[in-house]
């Protein structure tokens, strides 16, 4: 799967005190989230996407991993 990213594209991930998680992003993070969202879904089950702050979060984000099922 190709993974595509939005020119200035910056997204966080977080969670709060009440242990609700928090993905922020610009519009061009949100954008590239949405076309690799769109891409996972046509893959095969059990594919996934892993998202950190050492390849695409910003830093001090939590890691952050999509799995396609069923």
């Amino acid at each position: 799967m190709e993974i595509n990213w939005e020119d200035g594209f910056t997204i966080k991930v977080s969670v709060d005190h009440k242990n609700t998680v928090l993905i922020s992003a610009n519009k061009e993070g949100l954008l590239s989230l949405a076309t690799q969202l769109h891409a996972l879904a046509n893959e095969e089950i059990g594919s996934h996407i892993h998202y950190d702050e050492y390849n695409s979060l910003e830093n001090g984000s939590l890691e952050l991993i999509i799995e396609k099922n069923m």
